[in-house]
């Protein structure tokens, strides 16, 4: 796939951001990145010959300077009665509040140009719950929300030529996912639970999703939520 011409912004530079920015650069696109990291963002950015920027998306002036989603486990998201107030605003802050704030900063340019595409990151869990191992309720509702708002956005977008969608990964191997990663008894299930890898999936699989996604073949989609998630779902 030829990306020559297109400019790519990757918010967040580590996992499926990171590999996605790498792969869109290999493919010919102009790669910016924004990110939280400043270490991060600037050598994902020297790696994909492009630039970045290091800031807080969660903060309106910053969005419009440039999903990363993040686990708001730390934060007191899990299960629903036990939900801190912090725990429920964060996650909602790092997985809904930054895509809303990012795709209004790009749509304000893109509507001027008539063109353009969006990729939001969902979860497989949005839709499709594993409650004794990732019983977090709050990022489930963030990324419910994050797969409405890429449909009523792809149908109200579509007439000015800008394609948004969305993709719902299952558990893969990332720093959001370290716990998991050393939970032998997660490990054991992702063996049947993802069956098409039989273990975590790594960010690469993501990856050429979104550049498919994101690229010239699939000019003609729009408002899709493709689930990327080894069997997940159908497991």
């Amino acid at each position: 796939m030829v990306l020559d011409d297109q400019v790519w912004l990757i918010t967040g530079a580590s996992g499926i951001g990171a590999a996605t920015a790498r792969l869109a650069a290999v493919s010919g696109a102009k790669v910016f990145v924004y990110g939280l990291d400043e270490n991060d963002n600037r050598q994902l950015a020297a790696e994909c010959g492009g630039g970045y920027h290091t800031g807080d998306l969660s903060i309106t002036a910053q969005a419009e300077t440039a999903v990363a989603g993040a686990s708001g486990r730390k934060y007191g998201d899990g299960p629903h009665h036990l939900i801190s107030d912090e725990g429920w605003a964060r996650t909602f802050d790092i997985n809904l509040k930054t895509m809303f704030l990012m795709s209004r900063a790009v749509l304000r340019r893109m509507m001027a140009r008539e063109r353009g595409a969006i990729l939001n990151m969902a979860t497989v869990t949005a839709y499709a719950p594993e409650p004794k191992n990732f019983a977090t309720h709050a990022y489930a509702a963030a990324k419910g929300a994050a797969i409405a708002m890429t449909r009523s956005a792809a149908a109200y977008y579509a007439p000015h030529g800008i394609r948004i969608s969305a993709i719902a990964p299952g558990l893969v191997r990332t720093p959001m996912s370290l716990r998991a990663q050393t939970d032998e008894r997660i490990l054991e299930l992702m063996k049947t639970k993802q069956p098409l890898s039989g273990s975590l999936l790594d960010p690469d699989d993501i990856a050429r999703a979104a550049v498919f996604l994101l690229g010239p073949s699939a000019q003609m989609i729009t408002g899709q939520v493709l689930g990327v998630d080894g069997g997940w779902e159908v497991s």
